[in-house]
């Protein structure tokens, strides 16, 4: 992962030594450098980068000088982060630097060495902000308790740019049924009925981890799960058939002398999906969730499926067909769907 770095110093030197003593860095992709000459222009910077981690600004510049550019860096992107570069190293600066909301000082001449992992603490920082962040705003039932401040901060127009960004990409996603389990609740209590479908839904979760893919949500006694990156399709079957094989050998003594052996039906699709907050902000009831024809599609697949089946579209049994013993199962005819869908069940 890049990370975008702004150096503001308006001595010319500074920009020269900075590109060649992170040249490495710089020639792979690790860092990004943006330049400015002073506060102002900072600013100006910030404004048209908001995916910058760090700031490392001196302190004594014309226009507008560093300890008053922290005083403004908040407001412009409450995630980054400022480091000062200056020779004015005296405990006063550092003090007032350090109020100001500086993460750090390095003093003049640089020593890059220090400079470089100072750069990597203070990224981790910013990593480990946005990564909390996005667990609030994924966190629903925070979302309805949030007081008003707080909201208002985490919806700033910039903040939710650079957070969160709304977009396409290319994922698989798989809609997961327990079959039958509504007709238990007529068997058990409502505690053990929770308990049991809790306890399936940890066997799920846990081959869902295991392949990198994370749970878009809990749909009543179903689950969607959604895998992203390198063989992302590849990923999500082989949590399929190792939730199948968990099934299988899970059972749970009801009363009565009855055994419950649970059966999966499962739906996976794969492809263009639309990734973004939806809800109601007025109810501060948001998700940060994917949607669209690939997500529709999963679910209508997984509707179609027979217990202990895992139901795949042509497209997808093109790109697995190699890795997967897969079988036809036919035309099915979806909803919304104008023309009938060609299926395959994948057996191992």
């Amino acid at each position: 992962m890049m990370a975008k770095i702004l150096v503001v110093d308006d001595e010319a030197d500074m920009e020269l030594l900075i590109k060649q003593k992170f040249r490495r860095k710089i020639r792979d992709n690790s860092y990004e450098f943006v330049f400015a000459q002073d506060g102002v222009e900072a600013l100006q910077k910030v404004q048209e980068n908001p995916d910058l981690d760090i700031v490392l600004t001196d302190i004594n510049m014309p226009g507008m000088d560093g300890l008053t550019l922290l005083t403004k860096l908040p407001e412009a992107n409450p995630i980054i982060k400022a480091v000062i570069v200056s020779a004015y190293g005296d405990m006063e600066n550092i003090r007032m630097a350090m109020n100001r909301g500086a993460y750090d000082f390095i003093c003049k001449p640089v020593d890059f060495e220090d400079l470089e992992v100072t750069v990597n603490k203070t990224l981790q920082h910013v990593n480990q902000m946005r990564t909390t962040l996005q667990a609030i705003k994924e966190n629903n039932i925070l979302k309805m308790y949030v007081d008003e401040s707080v909201l208002s901060f985490m919806t700033h127009t910039e903040f939710e740019n650079s957070l969160l960004k709304n977009e396409s990409v290319e994922a698989a996603v798989m809609f997961i049924d327990i079959c039958g389990f509504t007709s238990i609740s007529e068997q058990v209590s409502a505690n053990e009925l929770v308990h049991l479908l809790n306890r399936i839904f940890d066997l799920m979760v846990n081959e869902i981890i295991e392949q990198g893919g994370h749970v878009d949500k809990f749909l009543g006694d179903a689950v969607m799960a959604v895998f992203q990156g390198k063989y992302h399709l590849d990923k999500c079957v082989e949590t399929a058939l190792a939730i199948r094989k968990k099934m299988e050998s899970f059972e749970e003594k009801l009363p009565g002398d009855i055994v419950y052996k649970p059966k999966v039906s499962i739906g996976i699709n794969a492809g263009e999906v639309v990734s973004g907050n939806i809800g109601s902000a007025s109810l501060r009831r948001l998700d940060y969730t994917i949607i669209g024809d690939v997500v529709n599609v999963a679910q209508r697949l997984q509707s179609m499926a027979q217990p202990g089946q895992i139901v795949i579209t042509e497209k997808s049994y093109q790109q697995i067909k190699e890795s997967f013993l897969c079988k036809p199962i036919g035309e099915l005819t979806l909803k919304n769907k104008v023309n009938p869908v060609m299926t395959y069940e994948v057996l191992e």
